[in-house]
């Protein structure tokens, strides 16, 4: 490794904690809210940093400039269309949520059904942060590392010894600011590495596309669109993630992920107050759509420039960077990348070790058990699932999928199930406990029958979608024939300021519309078949006008962001009609 390189990641990394030191030290973090919910304090730059930091990690930079590598621009779903889920977060989750004073998703869900129902639910998000997110992140993080300063060649060690080591490494840092300094500790990081991740991030393609055009960037650009147009066809139904998908399991995943995933709305949970947690949660949404700049098209860049010499996708990404920046700049990435995988890992711990404490242990275990000691067992609790994640990761290797694809599909089993109780139980009032149990029962047995057992070849995101619609189904049945005695109403417990921030509805309209606007660009109507480029892009832009106007009038109509405190005096189908 040059000098350079080693060094200017000692710096960066180095930067980072004492910063995140500083910031946060003086902060208390004896008590529950202090420590889960950073004292819910956070303004809305540190909730869009945070949200971004714990989304923008290895699994993604790996797995989906993989996907790009080998299907192109289709894979931008994942980034792009999550738009409008924090749409749906900031204008009708969140003031929900901020309402009734939550710390995490398992809580409303006991106050809407039962315990038992908050119980299988906190198993749920246990089980997948546990097997599946924390150890895809460490297995992520690690061969992101591993190839990209070729540790292997450097300690003369295999390359599942190297994977191995730097594993531990990451888990034991990244265990550092979640299980000791607590949510804000976790938050600023975030932030930090976040503003390094997206100029790094961008440096890439910049970079990529220079090498591609022979020292001029526009020529770059120009030599994916003529020589591969179908790698720039966002629409292509080809691929991993087919373009018709976005409207069954893409928009259903990231749903569930933007809207009622513990780990990401916790920070939107930690919120000072409504209008901050829209300010975030729209900022992030914001910064989404140019986010496949860093987390696909380098993907499509590494399969123009070396895709003979790339036998893997997951190596494609650390394959490209190793390849254009010079040592002092790649160590400074590589801070940076340590720096995301660290911000996923804690972030995730941070969720995982809450609902331990607020869902399991106090409620079930030790229902007396005062703050201080509650935050101790939440770090205990927290070592334990850094153990168990550094065994799990290096098994990921053997999935036979890509990395991404490995991730979402197994990843089904929790928030599928999860996202129908919460959406049914937020916008249903007489759905009995017995529904969403059954429910969740119903997935989990069809899934793994599609899975392990019937030969159907079908794309596991339409799975989702059929499924879905089941469980929704059952939850209506068991509403006509065993509704709840008393219709569910959601209290307002007046723990923050619920006004709402005043662009919340254009913000989210000008998001809606772009998303539009960039499949359009990206599909045979715009760019990809490049001839009479100028013509199209006029036209393109004329429609993106007029859905733009139509947007905004839609969303004042259906999707009013009023203090729910004003909700909760008008009459109930205001708050969330009966379906």
């Amino acid at each position: 490794m040059h000098v350079w390189t080693f060094l200017s990641f000692i710096f960066f990394t180095v930067l980072v904690a004492i910063i995140s030191w500083v910031k946060t030290h003086n902060h208390d973090v004896s008590t529950t809210t202090g420590y889960f919910l950073g004292g819910r304090s956070l303004s809305g730059v540190f909730i869009a940093g945070s949200l971004l930091l714990t989304n923008l990690s290895a699994e993604q930079l790996v797995g989906l400039n993989g996907n790009g590598f080998s299907d192109g621009l289709a894979s931008m779903s994942w980034e792009i269309t999550s738009g409008i889920p924090l749409v749906l977060m900031a204008l009708v989750f969140l003031p929900l949520y901020l309402k009734g004073g939550f710390t995490t998703v398992p809580e409303f869900l006991e106050q809407r059904y039962d315990k038992a129902t908050r119980n299988i639910v906190t198993a749920l998000f246990l089980t997948s942060l546990t097997v599946v997110t924390l150890p895809t992140v460490l297995y992520a993080g690690g061969l992101a590392i591993t190839s990209l300063f070729d540790l292997t060649s450097i300690l003369h060690v295999s390359s599942l010894t190297a994977l191995t080591i730097i594993i531990i490494l990451i888990a034991a840092i990244g265990s550092l600011y979640a299980i000791i300094g607590g949510l804000k500790a976790v938050a600023v990081s975030d932030t930090l590495n976040g503003i390094g991740l997206l100029i790094g991030g961008l440096l890439i393609p910049i970079l990529g596309f220079w090498k591609l055009g022979g020292g001029n960037i526009l020529h770059g650009i120009n030599t994916i669109i003529v020589q591969h147009p179908e790698k720039i066809n966002a629409v292509s139904n080809t691929g991993a993630t087919p373009f018709a998908a976005i409207f069954t399991g893409v928009i259903l995943v990231n749903t569930f992920y933007w809207c009622t995933n513990q780990e990401i709305v916790q920070r939107a949970f930690a919120a000072k107050d409504l209008r901050e947690g829209q300010k975030g949660v729209l900022y992030a949404g914001i910064i989404k759509i140019f986010v496949p700049l860093i987390l696909v098209i380098p993907g499509i860049i590494a399969f123009h420039l070396y895709g003979a010499k790339i036998t893997n996708q997951d190596y494609a990404y650390a394959y490209l960077v190793s390849h254009i920046l010079p040592a002092p700049l790649l160590g400074l990435f590589g801070a940076v990348l340590f720096g995301a995988v660290l911000s996923a890992f804690n972030g995730a711990l941070n969720a995982a070790t809450t609902m331990f404490c607020v869902n399991i242990y106090k409620p079930i275990i030790n229902p007396n058990v005062d703050d201080k000691k509650l935050v101790s067992i939440g770090r205990l609790f927290g070592v334990f699932l850094v153990i168990l994640s550094i065994i799990i990761a290096p098994n990921i290797a053997k999935a036979p999928e890509g990395l991404y694809v490995f991730m979402k599909s197994v990843m089904g089993y929790f928030n599928i199930p999860t996202l129908v109780v919460v959406l049914m139980g937020f916008f249903t009032k007489k759905v009995p406990p017995i529904g969403a149990k059954l429910a969740i029962g119903f997935f989990l047995i069809a899934y793994t029958l599609y899975k392990f057992v019937l030969k159907i070849d079908l794309n596991y995101l339409y799975v989702y979608g059929i499924l879905f619609l089941c469980c929704i189904g059952i939850m209506l049945i068991t509403r006509v024939i065993a509704p709840r005695k008393e219709a569910y109403q959601l209290k307002d417990v007046k723990l923050v300021d619920l006004t709402p921030w005043h662009l919340a509805r254009p913000v989210s309209s000008l998001l809606v519309t772009t998303i539009i606007y960039i499949y359009v660009v990206f599909s045979p109507l715009g760019i990809v078949y490049h001839a009479h480029y100028g013509t199209r892009l006029l036209v393109i832009t004329a429609i993106y006008v007029i859905v733009s106007f139509i947007s905004f009038m839609v969303i004042n109509k259906f999707f009013n962001p009023d203090p729910p405190a004003k909700v909760a005096e008008a009459p109930a189908t205001e708050e969330g009609g009966e379906l």
